[in-house]
């Protein structure tokens, strides 16, 4: 078991959380949630002894081992990605190392009797018995499987590290935690990176092998899937509930209804012993009952309502000038870089208002098609852009396209038109740009926040074809609702590449599979697709 004791963090002046106090047990799936800039990943940093807090301990048993995946990694190395992640293994591979040493040396040395050679029988007994208790692996058929899972292919294992993207780094990263079976895996937004069958894999792995975890994640399916407890950082304080995430909602409902009714009791209290203090203070006769209710009120403690955050906007897209019947046409449409076939002969028809996905595992195709309906790069095939068709693009790199040198403020206002003009500051401030946020040069801005006004920025322009790629990487569940109901009452057409399924589940009504070089078409929403694929590949276990 790990406790963490009464932690409190404070920084200029402010106080983040304090008297945070809880103890994790060795099956708990945690979901640690609350909203950006609660203390949710200062809060993993310091369970995972990354970070000091300002009061209090971490305490947990010496031989438990605890892994923390970051949001974001820094990694530089000359390994393949068979040598890096064998890496979990080192400490396994060290002590064989010095058991064989330490015997080489008792078969040489003949000083039989000195203390020397005592301390050697005794190191390499202790360092045997810790040895031989791990149950004999496998350790390459392990990092094999584990790589797989996490979408690798075996052409991957012997390639240098330094090739890969960032997000593919970061599965080597937790290929190395998931092989290492810790005591506790502390996962930062893990899903960011994977694919849905790689998501999928994960859950089945943290579910079924995995000892504790605790994750923070805003891919709401994953995290109800894999949780069995919820808890929430809010107001400096956190709240413990035996609940997966959805159960929790209802329950967080209950307590602020509770509280809000407590608080107006309260209220209506003070405000009666107020008055009466105020009529009476200078009647001789009542002297005492105003003294003891001027007592009571001051050692009152106050009923605090947790914080709801009331940023929610009703967003709504500009009308979407008309377009043909079918906005894209693909016929016979092929793409090969070199000898990499990519896709071929894929062929595909998306009518004016469909909501389509692209599904996939990463390196199929996805964003290739998109660069394609783009006129980013040249085919074999046939691809038709429809009469009037007016395309708004979300790239995975669109945040790098924005000006540098204006503020956030600014990047809207210039495009921003009729209504939402007197709306800027609100619009801001659903995307998590409060105060003087909007006034921050963009060029200073996180990933996440370009990301985050990317979005906006193409949430203005009047467009009637949506091609979003990757949107909700960088956004948290408040904001990826706003956006959904948004995308829900888009009068265009909308085709989205996303591995979320929460976000895909009731806006996408058709779904385009990229895999084996081929587009296959599913004529039906997202659930019905998984539904599918799971008979499919339990059809292909039985075979």
């Amino acid at each position: 078991m790990i406790t963490v004791n009464d932690i409190a963090v404070e920084f200029g002046g402010t106080t983040l959380f304090s008297e945070v106090t809880f103890a994790i047990n060795e099956t708990d799936k945690i979901a640690l949630m609350g909203k950006n800039g609660a203390g949710k990943s200062t809060l993993l940093k310091i369970v995972a002894g990354q970070n000091k807090p300002s009061r209090g301990n971490i305490s947990a048993p010496k031989e438990a081992v605890i892994a923390y995946l970051p949001q974001h990694l820094l990694t530089a190395d000359d390994c393949t990605v068979m040598e890096e992640t064998s890496k979990a293994f080192a400490e396994v591979f060290q002590m064989k190392a010095e058991m064989d040493e330490i015997n080489e040396q008792l078969t040489i040395r003949t000083d039989y009797e000195s203390d020397d050679y005592m301390k050697l029988i005794e190191r390499v007994s202790e360092v045997s018995e810790k040895y031989y208790s791990i149950e004999e692996v496998n350790y390459e058929a392990e990092v094999e499987k584990v790589l797989k899972g996490l979408g690798f292919e075996r052409e991957d294992f012997n390639r240098p590290t330094k090739e890969f993207s960032g997000g593919w780094r970061m599965r080597i990263e937790l290929a190395k935690i998931l092989l290492k079976q810790p005591d506790l895996i502390l996962l930062d937004e893990p899903t960011n990176h994977l694919d849905m069958e790689s998501i999928q894999w994960l859950e089945d792995f943290l579910i079924n092998q995995a000892k504790a975890v605790m994750v923070i994640s805003h891919d709401r399916a994953f995290v109800d899937n894999i949780t069995n407890r919820t808890i929430e950082v809010t107001m400096g304080r956190i709240y413990d509930y035996k609940a997966k995430y959805s159960h929790y909602l209802e329950l967080r409902k209950d307590r602020r209804a509770h509280q809000q009714k407590a608080y107006e009791e309260q209220q209506k209290m003070i405000a009666e012993n107020m008055e009466f203090i105020e009529r009476f203070k200078g009647t001789y006769s009542k002297t005492l009952q105003v003294q003891s209710r001027v007592k009571m009120l001051e050692k009152l403690e106050l009923v605090e309502v947790d914080e709801v955050d009331n940023s929610a906007l009703r967003l709504k897209f500009p009308p979407s000038p008309r377009s043909g019947q079918y906005p894209i046409v693909v016929e016979h449409l092929s793409k090969a870089y070199g000898d990499h076939i990519v896709f071929k002969d894929a062929n595909m028809v998306i009518e004016r208002g469909q909501k389509v996905a692209f599904v996939g595992k990463n390196g199929e195709g996805k964003s290739t098609m998109i660069k394609a309906m783009m006129k980013e790069i040249e085919y074999e095939g046939k691809l038709e852009v429809g009469h009037n068709v007016q395309i708004g693009y979300f790239a995975q790199n669109q945040a790098a396209l924005l000006d540098g040198e204006i503020s956030v403020f600014e990047t809207i206002d210039r495009i921003a038109v009729g209504d939402i003009r007197t709306k800027i500051k609100d619009l801001l401030g659903a995307f998590m740009f409060g105060g003087d946020d909007v006034q921050k040069k963009v060029k200073v801005l996180s990933g996440g926040e370009r990301t985050r006004l990317a979005m906006i920025k193409l949430l203005l322009e009047p467009v009637n074809v949506l091609i979003l790629d990757e949107p909700t990487n960088h956004l948290d569940m408040k904001t990826k609702d706003i956006i959904k109901d948004a995308l829900k009452d888009f009068d265009g057409t909308l085709i989205l590449v996303s591995h979320d399924r929460d976000f895909l589940d009731g806006l996408a009504e058709k779904v385009f599979e990229f895999g084996h070089k081929r587009v296959k078409e599913h004529f039906e929403d997202i659930k019905g697709f998984l539904e599918y694929k799971k008979m499919l590949s339990l059809k292909e276990i039985e075979k």
